[in-house]
């Protein structure tokens, strides 16, 4: 598993409520994509609101990223391994979703896995198929069970030096989430907030919800649309990151138990209440496939699976489902605008 993928493309459909000729968007970029606010233009007085909203994203970029020496996952990854460390209450509520997911889908997720992208050169776009002791050596320091959380002092330790966080799968659904909060608490009612192209969600929808095409890189043609009310919808797509070898293609999803490319989904969309979950479990299905996904919705209602299978990317399956949204499957008329990155 990766921490920055090539995403699933989403398309916008039907237009905006019949009472507006125009969309108002808001955005800016935070966590190495274009997170936006989309209101109605009736809506327009809300942009102080969308504003705020995007204020949290920067904020939560600065505790979460990888790349800035001054973050708070940077130094949990510098000091963890040797003491116990205490971190904020975002980081630590971050790390328990975390857990929960890993666990709920039997170490498919899995927010330390960035050693093995480092061996395989994903992260510097150098891909190669790494040495047996090199795997071997990546895949020792790989593992949420390696990491220890005290909910009674919010610390948090790793087992050993090595291991390292990395929330690039997640932390968009978690911003995101933060974010809507922050709209409702404002009075906003109708907005849409995107980040990339991998992860939405939806305040408000209306009687027939947001219309959002599901279209992986690879496919020809969007494979379903998915009308959304209150609620998120994230996406892991087999992008266009890969290297061949005698003939053999690897793609830069990994499977973390395992340590080698994901195969067998060309993508998956996840509808859900929350896009932390939809953001995560969208990666996980992505490496584990229908197996995954036909359990997980049955252990977990009100969850909605769009799985395409790389052997017959035509016919996308279908699991679970969510009060508020539907999915209508191709052939889908052309929607308009994306917001494809």
């Amino acid at each position: 598993m990766l921490s920055r993928r090539n995403f699933l493309s989403f398309d916008f459909g039907s237009g905006p409520p019949k009472d507006d000729s125009h969309w108002v968007r808001v955005h800016r970029i935070a966590m190495a994509c274009r997170f936006e606010v989309m209101l109605p233009s009736r809506d327009a007085r809300d942009i102080a609101a969308a504003r705020k909203a995007l204020d949290e994203a920067d904020r939560l970029e600065a505790i979460l990223t990888v790349f800035r020496d001054t973050s708070e996952v940077v130094h949990v990854n510098h000091t963890a391994g040797g003491e116990d460390v205490p971190v904020g209450p975002e980081l630590f509520e971050l790390l328990q979703a975390s857990e929960r997911l890993y666990q709920e889908t039997a170490g498919a997720f899995d927010v330390t896995s960035n050693p093995l992208s480092r061996c395989w050169g994903f992260l510097r776009r150098e891909g190669r198929v790494p040495e047996a002791a090199i795997l071997d050596e990546a895949r020792a320091n790989v593992g949420m069970r390696k990491v220890t959380l005290d909910v009674d002092r919010q610390m948090v330790r790793f087992d050993h030096p090595g291991v390292e966080l990395n929330f690039g799968s997640i932390g968009k659904g978690y911003a995101m989430d933060r974010m809507a909060a922050i709209l409702r608490a404002e009075g906003v009612r109708h907005a849409l907030l995107s980040a990339g192209s991998s992860s939405v969600v939806a305040v408000g929808g209306g009687d027939e919800g947001w219309p959002i095409d599901l279209r992986p890189r690879r496919a020809r043609s969007a494979v379903a649309r998915v009308r959304v009310s209150d609620g998120a919808v994230g996406s892991s797509g087999a992008g266009e990151q890969f290297f061949e070898i005698d003939g053999q293609r690897y793609g830069h999803v990994l499977d973390p138990r395992t340590g080698w490319p994901a195969s067998g989904v060309l993508g998956v969309s996840v509808v859900t209440r929350d896009g932390t979950v939809a953001d995560a479990l969208s990666t996980a299905l992505l490496v584990e496939g229908a197996s995954l996904a036909e359990t997980y919705c049955a252990a977990h209602p009100d969850t909605l699976v769009v799985l395409v299978p790389e052997s017959d990317p035509e016919h996308p399956l279908v699991f679970g489902s969510y009060a508020g949204a539907r999915v209508e499957l191709a052939p889908i008329a052309d929607c308009g605008s994306s917001i494809a990155d």
